[in-house]
């Protein structure tokens, strides 16, 4: 059985791209899911200083191992001023000294969604054309606008013409497995 480790990219405690993460995971079918939350990979805030006076923190090397391990990554981004938050950014960048493949070669789907009518587009741009550059396969990538609108916790996504192409997306994730 495949393995995939899923996040969304925040350190919110009631982050809309975890809610995302979380059921874009569950509507693989025959797979295990590693659910994690970025709260539980705190650290401080990353320096070349830091690094070379106590190494790098064992959050970190938690969370490559969690990389290792999966056959696949899902993640939901949150876009914070066009970018990725500085949570996300700070667990990347800790990582990454690790070794240069961050994302181990691993098929992803790369999601966002926001409030608003892009839905986190200008961040799953960066991220979808960047990552391959740290070993990230992107298989997949999908955007929902007006999360609130859109999004059921219970139903999952629920404009037809966004759930046709989530599962379009999601498919394709599925065949880089």
């Amino acid at each position: 059985m495949k393995r995939i480790l899923a996040f969304g990219a925040s350190n919110s405690r009631k982050s809309i791209n975890q809610q995302l993460a979380t059921w874009a995971a569950n509507q693989l079918a025959d797979v295990t899911i590693d659910l994690i939350d970025l709260n539980d990979y705190d650290m401080p805030l990353y320096s070349i200083d830091r690094e070379q006076e106590g190494g790098i923190p064992e959050e970190a090397k938690r969370f490559k191992e969690k990389i290792h391990a999966a056959d696949g990554i899902l993640i939901s981004f949150a876009e914070h001023n066009s970018c990725y938050t500085a949570a996300f950014k700070n667990l990347f960048d800790w990582t990454s000294r690790i070794e240069a493949s961050t994302w181990s070669e691993k098929p992803m789907f790369l999601m966002a969604t926001s409030p608003g009518g892009r839905g986190g587009q200008t961040v799953l741009g960066i991220v979808t054309s960047a990552f391959p550059f740290r070993g990230g396969k992107v298989a997949a990538n999908f955007s929902l606008p007006f999360f609130g609108k859109n999004f059921s916790e219970t139903d999952g996504i629920m404009d037809e013409a966004l759930l046709s192409d989530f599962r379009k997306q999601l498919g394709a994730f599925e065949g880089a497995l």
